[in-house]
């Protein structure tokens, strides 16, 4: 009998214990976890048809409880999309630029019914993404509901294509974007272009709006999970264990980015640092800045950071951020210099890691049903009902 006692008294102990636990995460999970965003943008006009047509900037955002860590957020939000989501054809376009590069532009297929000019979703993946990227996918599906064409600009010696001039990318490579603008302005089936940048691209997709302002060839414009402020936010992807992590595996894949197009071997650099690079900071180092002329990695990350040239765009742009990106969290956002911009927004979850923003129990649902996808499809629906918000382009 008193081991009976014994037995029922160890359950009781070990069910009060593991009730106790999962009492405290919960709270834990619906005070800091569960939060609407946080919505930085000057009181004006753009502001307010935020706050009065995008409902997600006034709904609580609710990460998957089981995964509300910043960098679990963004491992597996990559893995389960592009390992769950379908597949989506596509229809490639190689473009030749004005020095002898060349680019790919792939149309999401099928695109809109009917005929005639339809609006464009322009997309600009991150550091080596491409086309087959889930957050690409996601992104082809809100053009999808805004009944847009969506095409996907893959940066030089990506997407398949070999390097035809010893030149490949980087966060100012805007030049190359103002081509392909150009190029999608003179098709006649080209209505309002729209563009959404997501990481690395989306810095490239800024650069283009601050050095143009008033010339810019775009309605609006959406960044996702980019580092505004390069310059702190190299120094939070560098942190270990876990960001120094991520900057390893990123590294990696720039490495093998350089290594699939002899074209750049004849440049006379340390290609043995360059391979030593275990870092995204150190391949910079090795790497970038010698590419593209720049004396140290810190000049070229003064002249890849965003924060202060805000107040040079003059197109509408929300950027999507997560308070908990690995890469840039909440205190190292330029929040002073978008919050003096009349035409930039930023809309800060209080989680989401870097291009997670997960939800839901299962959060592999539709590409259709994600966060990304569920804001694009908000924020440019209503840009494209209010024409007086859209940016019109001056001649240069």
């Amino acid at each position: 009998m008193l081991s009976l006692f014994m037995y029922i008294f160890e359950v009781k102990k070990e069910l009060l214990v593991g009730f106790s636990i999962t009492l405290i995460y919960i709270t834990y999970y619906l005070v800091e976890a569960v939060k609407k965003p946080i919505l930085i943008c000057r009181k004006g006009d753009f502001r307010q048809f935020l706050e009065e047509n995008v409902p997600l900037l006034d709904e609580h955002y609710w990460p998957t409880p089981w995964c509300v860590e910043s960098r679990l957020q963004t491992v597996l939000g990559s893995v389960l999309r592009s390992r769950l989501l379908p597949a989506q054809r596509y229809r490639r376009e190689v473009l030749r630029l004005s020095d002898g590069g060349q680019v790919a532009l792939d149309w999401a297929e099928p695109g809109p019914a009917g005929g005639g000019a339809a609006p464009v979703l322009l997309v600009l993946p991150g550091l080596t993404g491409g086309a087959d990227a889930d957050y690409a996918r996601c992104l082809v599906a809100a053009a999808a509901a805004l009944g847009a064409r969506c095409v996907v600009f893959s940066n030089r010696g990506l997407g398949g294509l070999p390097l035809t001039t010893p030149r490949l990318y980087c966060a100012l490579s805007h030049a190359d974007l103002a081509e392909v603008v150009r190029a999608l302005r003179a098709r006649a089936d080209t209505g309002p272009l729209l563009a959404a940048g997501v990481s690395l691209g989306g810095l490239i997709l800024g650069h283009y709006l601050a050095e143009h302002g008033e010339r810019a060839a775009l309605q609006a414009a959406l960044v996702v999970s980019s580092p505004l402020d390069v310059v702190r936010g190299a120094e939070c992807i560098d942190r270990p264990p876990l960001n120094a992590l991520l900057s390893y595996h990123m590294a990696r894949s720039l490495r093998r980015t350089v290594d699939a197009h002899r074209v750049l071997r004849a440049a006379a650099l340390d290609w043995d640092a360059v391979h030593r690079s275990r870092s995204v900071r150190q391949f910079d180092a090795a790497f970038t800045t010698k590419h593209f002329g720049f004396g140290s990695v810190e000049a070229y990350y003064r002249a890849a950071s965003l924060g202060d040239k805000l107040q040079r765009v003059r197109v509408p742009l929300l950027c999507l951020c997560a308070a908990d990106d690995p890469f840039q969290p909440l205190a190292v956002m330029p929040l002073r210099e978008a919050a003096a911009s009349a035409r930039v927004a930023l809309a800060v979850t209080a989680r989401g890691g870097h291009i997670g923003f997960l939800e839901g129990w299962w959060p592999a649902g539709p590409p259709r049903a994600q966060y990304i996808a569920r804001l694009a499809t908000q924020y440019f629906a209503a840009l494209l009902r209010r024409p007086d918000l859209q940016h019109a382009a001056t001649s240069a």
